[in-house]
């Protein structure tokens, strides 16, 4: 469901005004790139194949194992997909996992640009875990990555960006936990230096980052888990209004 909160506005300035010095004008100074939303999912027409909103063609395909699958539930007016419940099997390659896949596509990675990120989540403290990912683009092990995650038993969620250069993990958390069976809006954003984590649209959690960190990979966009391995970092909540935007 699009929910008001997730209403993307973007102003931009469409020029500049020259300064003219006696006979000479000083040329108008270039325009900022706009920002645009990449991929968004609203999960309004079920748990089949699902539709990018943002028209860039990034198609969601269900993959699954040992009986994982998504159902749609009603949230709001719409509908939000939910996940496999936590499993209580000891040997965690018999447990049901699920995992929306786009495949790799270059405008979903942002290089050094700004970009922002989110969903609305919804997790019950039964079901928090070492680590659920909400979404994904990247490894960080082998490869640069942006990642939404919510983090223990305390569930909070929290962001990753890991640079194509230097793999080290930058992770900025959220000082209050979404675990609580209620919906919230978690973002990531990252512009320059600043990399913050907003849940419900209030900051929650401020990391500086080099200015250079570039996330550039062809790795999968990836929605309620890493993979389709038993080892996915399953979500075991509902998500709804997921996006990602660049610029």
């Amino acid at each position: 469901m699009r929910s008001r909160s997730y209403t993307l506005a973007i102003a931009l300035a469409a020029g500049a005004v020259a300064q003219v010095s006696g006979c000479v004008g000083a040329a108008a100074a270039p325009a900022t790139p706009a920002a645009v939303v990449v991929a968004r999912y609203a999960f309004d027409a079920g748990a089949g194949t699902i539709a990018d909103a943002s028209g860039r063609g990034h198609t969601l395909t269900v993959i699954a194992g040992h009986g994982g699958a998504v159902r749609a539930i009603t949230h709001g007016t719409g509908r939000a997909l939910a996940f496999p419940a936590k499993c209580r099997v000891k040997a965690k390659r018999r447990c049901p996992h699920v995992v929306l896949q786009a495949p790799p596509a270059a405008d979903l990675n942002p290089g050094t640009r700004p970009i922002a990120y989110g969903a609305s989540v919804r997790l019950a403290r039964s079901q928090t875990t070492k680590g659920q990912n909400v979404l994904q683009k990247g490894y960080s092990a082998t490869t640069s990555q942006y990642k939404l995650q919510v983090d223990g038993t305390a569930g909070r969620p929290s962001c990753v960006l890991v640079d194509d250069r230097k793999p080290t993990i930058r992770l900025v958390r959220s000082s209050v936990s979404v675990a609580d069976g209620a919906w919230h809006a978690v973002e990531c954003r990252r512009a320059g230096t600043a990399f913050t984590i907003v849940v419900d649209g209030v900051l929650r959690g401020v990391l500086a980052v080099p200015a250079a960190l570039s996330v550039r990979n062809g790795g999968p966009l990836s929605v309620g888990g890493k993979g389709a391995s038993a080892n996915n970092d399953q979500f075991q909540g509902a998500l709804d209004n997921v996006w990602v935007r660049i610029g």
